[in-house]
């Protein structure tokens, strides 16, 4: 008697769980619907507050996680901390905590912040922690640097004297942003690093790839929001604030593309001084590889095939 067939079961990756909180208005939902949903800033003007919390399902490098967009009214911040504060703050990979750098209430936002954090050390010890300053755009240009700052001091404060008290370590990385420049891509893209699988092995490859090509840098952008998730830098650059730039530019390059009926492939640009290539990578990938000016594009984009299959594989398994 023959006995069952084998049968292969693939595992599937355990759905990443990341928290989105803050006081209501300091714009959580603009931000996630720009990375996420592909709205414009002036978009934005149109979104009401949120209420309780919205359960988005977005879609990462082919990689489904919970984005928890949770409404930021007293009410609400209270029922967190007591009737649902197990349900919200287990498995927790990144929380996302967003202060108005306009807000007028810093202490009641920094009990909420102490709150929250407390409520993840001692249900998700091991999540990591962002801080956004948002709305830098409404302060004065010449002030952004203290302000900012100033907020920083006050949230490390607070994450040391939370920790201290319950005896876990913890720490917070803060970012500035506005929904109006490319700082929203920075932060961002910082805070998806950590969802990326394979990241070390990624990183390895894109290396060798870069020193193949002897490219000055490689980027990958994750295809759906166009943020950077590796990158190989192999010369000095003034402008710190590049890679945004391009995330922020090529996203909405490639919405304008769709609105036209047409869909985006690929970019190249070239000068004297460099040659920039932007192609469709793997399935959930865009590569970006800067070339010195006279590289043949027929050898980079020869390159850039015999690459994908290798970073393909990458994707395949952390899926």
């Amino acid at each position: 008697m023959n006995g069952p067939p084998n049968v292969t079961r693939r595992e599937v990756a355990p759905k990443k769980k990341v928290l989105l909180m803050g006081k209501s208005g300091a714009g959580k939902t603009s931000m996630r619907s720009i990375i996420f949903a592909n709205y414009i800033s002036r978009d934005c003007y149109h979104l009401g507050p949120t209420l309780e919390i919205e359960h988005a399902h977005v879609r990462f490098l082919g990689n489904i996680v919970l984005l928890w967009d949770c409404g930021g009214q007293e009410t609400f911040m209270e029922n967190y901390m007591t009737s649902q504060r197990d349900q919200i703050f287990k498995n927790v990979q990144v929380l996302i905590y967003v202060f108005d750098v306009e807000s007028t209430e810093i202490e009641k936002d920094s009990r909420n912040y102490s709150g929250c954090l407390e409520a993840l050390l001692q249900n998700s010890p091991q999540a990591k922690v962002f801080c956004l300053v948002h709305k830098m755009d409404l302060v004065q240009e010449d002030k952004r640097n203290s302000v900012f700052e100033g907020l920083v001091s006050k949230i490390n404060e607070i994450t040391r004297e939370t920790a201290l008290r319950h005896q876990i370590p913890a720490y917070v990385q803060c970012y500035r942003s506005s929904i109006w420049d490319e700082t929203l891509y920075k932060a961002w893209s910082a805070i998806v690093y950590q969802l990326v699988p394979n990241v070390n092995v990624m990183e390895h490859k894109l290396k060798q790839f870069a020193e193949i090509m002897d490219a000055d840098e490689v980027l990958l952008l994750e295809k759906a929001t166009f943020l950077v998730v590796s990158r190989i830098t192999r010369r000095e650059y003034e402008d710190d604030h590049r890679f945004e730039k391009v995330s922020n530019i090529i996203k909405q390059f490639k919405l304008s593309c769709s609105r036209m009926g047409a869909q985006f492939e690929c970019i190249h640009i070239k000068n004297s001084d460099f040659s920039a290539f932007i192609d469709t990578f793997t399935s959930n990938t865009y590569i970006m590889s800067i070339c010195d000016g006279n590289v043949s594009a027929a050898a980079v984009a020869m390159n850039i095939k015999s690459a994908r299959k290798h970073f393909q594989n990458l994707d395949a398994s952390s899926t």
